[in-house]
């Protein structure tokens, strides 16, 4: 029986095979594409970060499941894979922050972060005995009065975005974006926008409970989380504006048949 032919590519330790590929990074991505669904959007007076918890059983408790971090003041990280392997870099990103501010006495700037998270899953991808981390971090924040978004690779790649997607929706949304993205966004347009990029990929129920939203302003440069009542609003709405479509469209279909 032949075996395959990366299957000597693939084990203990990532390496080369005969086609450039490195197979344990490939899987990594693939681990983030099972993922949930996160969004980071920039605006024009900040950056804002969602999530869809992806709440499979009614026994959990919402709460318990965090897909948004705080890493510093004015910086926040959404995450999709694995999620002990994003705590793990969380955890890297705020150490890395706060020996910024111990060694220069200022805050860390936001593409100083992300490239110090990406060098350090870059080695990763290098060493016997150690797998690419399974997951992919969108950090945002403000610095230097402008909004940042960054999003990382299991490889160590590094991009910066107006608006993108990590995990599991990431074409149909990234479609979304392309067609209804604009610059001239405000912080509540772009929530709005990203509640129904959530709506459309969701393959679960779609209240308060399973979507969190955190954001940094310009103004006062603060990573805050959007207040359960607050979400609830664009949350209600997002789905009142999806059952007025869907009506509108049975209505039309419902004209055409007869």
């Amino acid at each position: 029986m032949q075996m395959a032919p990366q299957m000597g590519y693939d084990r203990a330790i990532t390496v080369f095979s005969p086609d450039g590929r490195l197979f344990q990074v490939e899987y990594a991505r693939e681990a983030v594409k099972r993922g949930t669904t996160a969004i980071g959007i920039k605006t024009n007076d900040g950056v804002v970060l969602l999530v869809d918890k992806r709440i499979a059983s009614h026994l959990l408790v919402s709460e318990s499941i965090e897909k948004i971090f705080q890493i510093d003041q004015h910086i926040g990280a959404a995450t999709s894979g694995l999620v002990a392997d994003a705590r793990a870099l969380v955890d890297r990103a705020r150490v890395e922050s706060q020996v910024n501010r111990v060694y220069y006495d200022e805050p860390i700037g936001i593409e100083v972060l992300a490239k110090k998270i990406c060098d350090h899953k870059q080695t990763y991808t290098q060493f016997g005995g150690v797998r690419p981390y399974g997951t992919a971090l969108l950090i945002a924040g403000v610095d230097d009065h402008r909004a940042r978004l960054f999003e990382t690779d299991p490889s160590g790649a590094l991009l910066e975005y107006k608006a993108t997607a990590i995990g599991a929706g990431r074409s149909k949304v990234m479609e979304i974006f392309e067609s209804e993205y604009t610059e001239d966004l405000d912080m509540k347009g772009a929530i709005r926008l990203g509640l129904r990029a959530l709506y459309q990929v969701s393959d679960t129920t779609f209240d308060v409970s399973t979507i969190e939203v955190g954001f940094v302003e310009l103004t006062d440069r603060q990573f805050k989380k959007l207040e359960e009542d607050e979400l609830s609003e664009y949350v209600d709405a997002i789905v009142e504006e999806f059952k007025e479509i869907e009506a509108k469209d049975e209505d039309d279909s419902g004209d055409a048949s007869e």
